[in-house]
C-alpha cells in the first residue's frame, strides 16, 4: 500500500510539472493560472501545494527538469568531440545556442532569474559547475589549460557560458547575438589554453 501511494505521488507530481511547463512555457510565469493548471492536471490545488508547497515551488521544479535537460544535450553535444577541451567548449556554445529555443529562454533564461534569482546558485547550475570543474582539473593535469585555480577557471567558464545564454534570450534580435556570444566565449574559453588551436 506504501508503495501504491509513493507511486501516486510521484505519477501527481509528474503531471503537475507537465502541465505547468506547458503553461509557464506559452504564457510565462505571471500569467500562468494555477487553477487552469491543476485542472489541465487532473488534479487540486491541493495536490499542487502539497507536492510544491506554491507556484514558485512548482516553477521551480520545471527550471530544474528543464535546466537539466539541457545540460543533458549539452553533455550529448561534448560526446562527439575528439577531446577533453574541445568537448568542455562544446558544451558551452550547445548551453548558449539552446538560448534560441522558445521554452528555455522562456522559463529557464527570462521568467527563471526573476523568479528564483541568480540562476549561478540554482541547484541544476552547481552540479553543471562541479562537471566543469572536475573537467578543468583533468586539463590542467594533462597541461592543456594553463596551471589557474580549478574552481576559477570553471566558474569562470560556466559564468561566461550562462550569463552569453542570458544575453542571447533576452535580445531583441537573439540570432545576431548569439553569433557575437559565441565569437567572443571561442575567443575568452581559448585564453586558458597552454597553446591555442
Amino acid at each position: 500500500m506504501a508503495k501504491k501511494r509513493a507511486e501516486t505521488i510521484e505519477e501527481n507530481r509528474a503531471k503537475l510539472v507537465a502541465a505547468a511547463r506547458k503553461a509557464f512555457a506559452k504564457k510565462g510565469y505571471a500569467a500562468a493560472s494555477m487553477d487552469e493548471l491543476t485542472a489541465e492536471a487532473g488534479l487540486t490545488r491541493g495536490a499542487l501545494y502539497h507536492n510544491f508547497g506554491d507556484k514558485r515551488g512548482l516553477f521551480a521544479a520545471v527550471v530544474n527538469q528543464i535546466d537539466s535537460e539541457m545540460a543533458a544535450r549539452a553533455k550529448e553535444v561534448a560526446a562527439s568531440e575528439p577531446d577533453e577541451w574541445r568537448a568542455l567548449l562544446a558544451e558551452g556554445i550547445a548551453y548558449i545556442e539552446m538560448a534560441l529555443d522558445p521554452e528555455v529562454q522562456r522559463i529557464v533564461l527570462l521568467d527563471g532569474p526573476a523568479v528564483l534569482g541568480d540562476p549561478s546558485k540554482w541547484p541544476s547550475q552547481d552540479n553543471c559547475l562541479q562537471v566543469t570543474r572536475q573537467a578543468v582539473e583533468r586539463l590542467i593535469a594533462s597541461e592543456t589549460m594553463k596551471p589557474l585555480d580549478a574552481e576559477a577557471a570553471a566558474r569562470l567558464i560556466s559564468g561566461a557560458s550562462l550569463n552569453a545564454a542570458l544575453w542571447v534570450a533576452a535580445s531583441d534580435d537573439p540570432n545576431v547575438v548569439l553569433t557575437k556570444a559565441l565569437e567572443a566565449f571561442r575567443a575568452m574559453a581559448s585564453g586558458v589554453l597552454v597553446r591555442h588551436d
